[in-house]
């Protein structure tokens, strides 16, 4: 099976720096509207069967031209959520951010019983993305192509933690812009990263270098 694990596009919030992780949350900018418009065509070798959400606003409006292009309606799965910012939600100060990236790294670098501030650790984050996942594949035959729309840091964290060729010291260092995605091929238990494209999938002329984009910036803080 072939897993897309895409992020979605840019938010007011990923310009402005702030940890905005809870159910809403904002809605594409310009650029992120620019950003989900070029998936089709970014896709276009892929023959994909399924696409999937998580409950926020961004990840929808992200898939929806893609899902309009497919023929195809979008499944929301609330474990696709990104990973909850706790006491950290919606601050932008340098220190909430850091926080909240030196949570990240340490998961991805193997501490799991670490604890995001007034949060969850990398424990019950990945048994409710496992569990997602599996929802997401299920029905589905090892030739079939799903694309899922998520978010910066789970999909960083579990890709680091669930893909068996990559290492912790390999996985903190991956930086994933907003339409940016990590391909990889397997099944539940056995994941192999193929592709890890940082940049937006459409082109690097969509990335927004100025954006404070802590949640898809690659990260050695522990």
């Amino acid at each position: 099976m072939r897993l897309l694990l895409i992020r979605h596009g840019q938010t007011p919030s990923n310009v402005a720096g702030a940890l905005d992780t809870a159910v809403p949350g904002a809605g594409l900018t310009d650029l992120g509207r620019l950003q989900a418009a070029a998936l089709p065509r970014a896709l276009a070798g892929e023959t994909v069967g399924s696409v999937h959400v998580s409950p926020l606003h961004r990840t929808q409006q992200t898939a929806a031209p893609l899902a309009e292009h497919l023929g195809l309606e979008p499944t929301v799965h609330p474990g696709l959520a990104e990973i909850a910012a706790g006491d950290l939600e919606m601050r932008a100060d340098d220190a909430s951010r850091a926080a909240y990236a030196g949570c990240v790294a340490a998961w991805i670098t193997g501490d799991l019983d670490r604890t995001m501030p007034g949060g969850h650790d990398a424990h019950a984050f990945l048994e409710r993305y496992d569990a997602a996942l599996a929802e997401v594949v299920d029905g589905h035959g090892s030739d079939d192509t799903v694309v899922v729309v998520s978010h910066g840091a789970a999909i960083r964290a579990w890709t680091s933690l669930r893909a068996r060729d990559v290492t912790g010291d390999e996985g903190v260092r991956l930086g994933i812009a907003n339409t940016g995605a990590a391909t990889l091929e397997g099944s539940p238990g056995d994941w192999r990263l193929v592709v890890w494209c940082g940049e937006p999938l459409g082109g690097a002329h969509l990335a927004d270098e100025s954006a404070l984009d802590v949640t898809g910036e690659a990260s050695v803080d522990r």
